[in-house]
């Protein structure tokens, strides 16, 4: 009897830790960088090379399982991951297939950062044409979202892709680019990885070139009369930034921009061409503390970015080296917040009646956190169905500090849905790789081809093998 009932609870106890392990300790808990959106995914895969992929996507298609695409995951709104689903990660798959310098093209695998192509091409004196202000990106991440960066004389990443090989949801393989498969270049790229996974790209280059930096202060009313006047029509400028205050003594009113101009001596290049390493992050990553938490903090950081900034006027620096921005000093650790980023497009003879519309809401928000807006031009590009340009833009990225309760996240969702209304009034449109605060309606307005977004989606992928947390909130 008492042999009986120890083998039968021995058989519950296997049972349930079985049932434990599937379901709970089996399962990884998973977030991106917005730390917003924890979720347990089924499994987290490597992809440690193409016959590995093809196996999870075979597997998945035999079983009914969904697939998710991971690179650094620094999207914000659960765009690399979803509960129950495959995680992919695509980092390990990051091998330089082909290159040629004088043709200048390069072809590398999807998991592949900026980093490792700038490493790559730097020695033969080439450089890539569009890239986000950071190289710690993946490749295959960064068409996913369709980036665009500093880069005035070039549009979005898509400009620069000449083919791109894609793994499909029934697992077969084909090439895309502008005539070959072309159907699938539109919605791949910028597509958030839901048609499939990119194995590996071919990308034009560019020559590095040495630039000059000119760095000045403006009054916002004066930034769209300076930039087409002294940057879009001067064609020696390549590269531009600016940046304004959100210190409460100036808050969007005072500004900063830096232009990168062609040097005269092209020559002097080989004397700055060796690529910069993070730099001692101490200080700036102390002012920017201090700015998260006072309005004292805020003017301090401002003043000391706008100084520092203003010294640099008529340094010298590589295409390279202006293309891969410090990153280190934000990194941001606290168990009750976190840093959420927006970026919001404006045309440019919108933009000062933009701000005003801004401030109005912003100053009423004491409770709303912006610790910094930097703004970048964006030529009108078409070429993705679900392009941000639709015309020539600023693209304004705001950084936020805010609270992980339900009760902030709403906060933050109320003031984000604001501003996008202000965006949209102004004929704009924001971009999609944050959180899900805007509404499926703000949605429709700033992507009017996002119905025939989600529609293809559903043609070229009808098992929903590939999905992720912006699909599933905004396909209906």
């Amino acid at each position: 009897m008492k042999k009986g009932l120890f083998v039968c609870l021995y058989g519950v106890l296997f049972t349930a830790s079985v049932y434990l392990y599937s379901h709970v300790y089996s399962r990884p808990a998973v977030e991106d960088a917005g730390r917003l959106l924890p979720a347990q995914v089924k499994t987290i895969e490597r992809a440690d090379g193409e016959q590995t992929l093809k196996k999870i996507v075979q597997e998945a298609n035999r079983t009914g399982t969904q697939l998710t695409i991971a690179g650094m995951q620094h999207s914000q709104g659960g765009q690399t991951y979803y509960p129950g689903a495959v995680m992919i990660d695509m980092k390990p798959f990051n091998n330089v297939i082909d290159f040629d310098p004088e043709e200048k093209w390069i072809t590398v695998q999807s998991g592949a950062t900026w980093d490792d192509i700038q490493r790559y091409i730097n020695p033969y004196g080439l450089s890539v044409k569009v890239m986000q202000s950071q190289n710690i990106f993946t490749v295959g991440g960064s068409l996913s979202v369709n980036v665009h960066g500093r880069d005035i004389r070039n549009e979005a990443l898509i400009t620069t892709v000449k083919s791109f090989r894609l793994l499909k949801p029934d697992g077969t393989i084909i090439r895309v680019s502008r005539e070959e498969n072309a159907e699938w270049f539109p919605y791949v790229i910028g597509g958030y990885g839901l048609f499939g996974i990119i194995l590996d790209v071919t990308l034009s280059l560019t020559e590095d070139e040495l630039y000059q930096k000119r760095t000045r202060e403006l009054d916002y009313r004066d930034y769209t009369r300076y930039f087409g006047q002294q940057v879009k029509g001067n064609e020696a400028v390549k590269m531009h930034l600016a940046r304004i205050s959100v210190a409460p003594s100036s808050f969007l009113r005072s500004m900063y921009v830096t232009d990168y101009i062609k040097a005269q001596n092209q020559d002097m290049l080989t004397g700055y061409n060796e690529l910069k390493e993070e730099r001692i992050v101490a200080l700036p990553k102390l002012f920017l503390g201090l700015s998260r938490y006072s309005e004292w903090g805020k003017e301090t950081f401002w003043d000391t970015q706008k100084q520092y900034m203003l010294q640099e006027d008529g340094s010298l620096e590589s295409r390279n080296n202006v293309m891969r921005s410090e990153t280190d000093f934000m990194d941001y650790e606290s168990g009750e917040r976190t840093e959420v980023l927006q970026e919001y497009f404006i045309p440019i003879d919108e933009f000062a009646s933009y701000i005003d519309d801004m401030r109005n809401l912003l100053e009423k928000k004491d409770e709303f956190n912006l610790l910094n807006i930097t703004i970048r031009y964006v030529e009108k590009n078409d070429q993705a169905v679900l392009s941000y340009a639709k015309e020539d833009m600023f693209a304004l990225v705001l950084l936020i500090n805010q609270g992980k309760s339900k009760q902030e996240v709403e906060q933050s969702k109320a003031v984000i849905q604001a501003m996008i209304d202000i965006t949209l009034n102004h004929r704009g449109s924001y971009y999609l790789p944050y959180y899900s605060f805007p509404t499926k309606e703000q949605l429709r307005k700033a992507y009017p081809l996002a119905p025939a977004f989600f529609k293809k989606k559903q043609e070229m992928d009808p098992k929903k093998r590939f999905t992720n947390y912006f699909y599933e909130e905004y396909q209906q």
